[in-house]
């Protein structure tokens, strides 16, 4: 019958292999946001770390449904009621961040990386500086390759005031964007069913083990009826 013992066990197994699949989708995106600003925004990397925490998790809850162990199931249910706590605080941060605020993490992130990765970006991005640059075309000493891209946005023709690269928010404001809110909607739909994961090691946790045999013990009961 659904509800019972079995059916308990086989829907806890089954949630916690979905969760490992939700935590690598999780990382995924999370790295994909990483990687297309190349910068470190501090929301994403804790979507990423939810990510890795749940797979950890997932693990604890598959063992303690096969073996029924009350302890690990014990520490999975609180475990995991926390992670839905922080995952869900993130993904509602990451949908309710405006531009400005997305803005205003991205430069973070650009202050926080060395002159290497800076150029990086603009050479994929094809941009130069993070949002404002200096007004004279050769005033590059801060950022050697916006000589490299300005030529690339040009076409290889004289570099002037009309003929240069845009700043990199401007190329990557859609890309960060779009990083923040593909976060924010995947963690809020799973964080809400973490809690029915809750619910379901509770409710089996409780349960008796119809094909539970009592250990051997130093002393075992004779004639026992279980």
């Amino acid at each position: 019958m659904c509800g019972g013992f079995t059916c308990s066990k086989n829907a806890l197994i089954a949630l916690n292999i979905l969760y490992v699949v939700v935590a690598s989708i999780l990382i995924s995106v999370a790295v994909y946001g990483q990687a297309s600003a190349l910068t470190t925004l501090p929301i994403v990397g804790g979507i990423m770390a939810c990510g890795i925490l749940l797979i950890l998790i997932s693990l604890l809850g598959l063992a303690g449904a096969v073996k029924h162990h009350q302890v690990m199931l014990f520490f999975y249910m609180v475990i995991l009621f926390l992670l839905f706590l922080v995952q869900f605080s993130i993904a509602c941060a990451c949908l309710g961040v405006n531009s400005d605020q997305q803005e205003m993490l991205a430069q973070q992130g650009w202050n926080s990386v060395d002159l290497d990765m800076k150029e990086q970006v603009q050479e994929r991005f094809q941009c130069c500086s993070f949002k404002s640059r200096a007004i004279a075309p050769n005033a590059t000493l801060d950022y050697p390759s916006c000589a490299v891209v300005d030529g690339n946005c040009c076409n290889h023709m004289t570099v002037t005031d009309k003929c240069k690269c845009e700043p990199c928010m401007e190329k990557l404001k859609e890309t960060i964007d779009y990083a923040f809110k593909l976060c924010g909607g995947i963690g809020l739909f799973f964080s809400f069913t973490e809690l029915f994961a809750v619910w379901i090691a509770r409710r089996y946790r409780n349960q008796p083990d119809p094909n539970y045999k009592e250990p051997h013990a130093v002393f075992p009961r004779q004639n026992y009826l279980y």
